[in-house]
């Protein structure tokens, strides 16, 4: 469910009909916070709710951080991974949690992705963004804008390009993946002129990774291979840095977007958005971006099965 104070519960609830239909849905989290939505999960035969009961009643309300919270949303997660250890569900789909919440909480994780990869004891986890037909491998993560050049490595780079073009292959079922890689710098530095990055860690990655990735591009300034993966022409766009992804993802469809979680033992999604303190609790929430996160975690979690 995410931050009970967040929109987490709402969008649940506002998508439970069309996400029961589905397949066979367990929600984790306060089903006090949850009944506020008034929706009956009774209703769907094939919906179970795990109820924590780990929110405080009295001193409850929509669109607070509080540590409180934040531990609230990661003892939701940790139930999450005990079911799929105890093969009671098969993939993951997370609600928005508050960064500054779980912080205040004593977990110093810059989010979901990191938290399940120290979790779970996985080697490397990578973050694809996808938006209407756009699928966005983020280089870096959550770290500032400053720290972006430092944090690119030839090595890493090749890492994460190689285990996007297997989950392509097998989330996707992409038997050739296409890809291209975004330059760091404006116009991809044109040869040098603007930082040495394209030169220095992106070119050698590419070099490196052509044997085995036969549709690899490179790097290209980052609004050109946007806009050529827009038009169909690569399965994937390897960005540098968050923002460079999430600005046209935004743009394309704010609503619909979904975060997959790449390396784990499962498909974990989550909506491409945030916990909206500002309108939870208001019956505002689109539950769109979650609606599209369900199917792409069950798209995914059928084309693993067959590999």
């Amino acid at each position: 469910m995410g931050d009970p104070s967040g929109v987490g519960g709402e969008i649940i609830a506002a998508s439970l009909a069309r996400i029961a239909k589905l397949g066979a849905c367990v929600i984790v989290g306060d089903r006090w916070v949850f009944d506020k939505f008034a929706v009956r999960s009774s209703q769907f035969t094939d919906v179970k709710f795990v109820d924590l009961k780990n929110i405080r009643h009295k001193t409850f309300s929509f669109g607070k951080i509080k540590a409180e919270y934040g531990k609230a949303s990661i003892e939701y997660l940790d139930k999450a991974l005990e079911l799929f250890c105890s093969n009671e569900i098969d993939c993951l789909v997370t609600c928005p949690i508050s960064k500054e919440a779980i912080h205040r909480a004593g977990y110093k994780y810059s989010g979901h992705t990191e938290y399940l990869a120290w979790k779970t004891s996985a080697p490397q986890v990578e973050m694809m963004l996808l938006c209407q037909g756009l699928r966005f491998l983020l280089a870096t993560r959550h770290i500032p804008i400053k720290a972006v050049p430092r944090a690119l490595h030839t090595h890493t780079l090749c890492q994460a390009i190689t285990l996007a073009y297997r989950s392509l292959r097998s989330y996707f079922a992409v038997s050739n993946p296409r890809m291209v890689v975004c330059g760091l710098n404006p116009h991809a530095s044109d040869n040098g002129i603007i930082g040495n990055e394209e030169a220095r860690i992106i070119k050698p990655a590419l070099r490196r990774l052509k044997p085995a990735i036969r549709h690899l591009d490179g790097p290209l300034p980052a609004d050109a291979a946007i806009s050529k993966a827009k038009h169909g022409e690569y399965d994937c766009v390897v960005a540098m840095y968050h923002d460079q992804a999430l600005i046209p993802l935004k743009l394309l469809g704010g609503y619909t977007g979904v975060n997959l979680t790449l390396g784990l033992r499962f498909v974990r999604t989550s909506p491409l958005h945030g916990t909206a303190f500002d309108i939870a609790g208001t019956g505002q929430a689109d539950p769109s971006s979650l609606i599209e996160a369900v199917k792409c975690a069950l798209e995914c979690t059928v084309n693993l099965k067959r590999v």
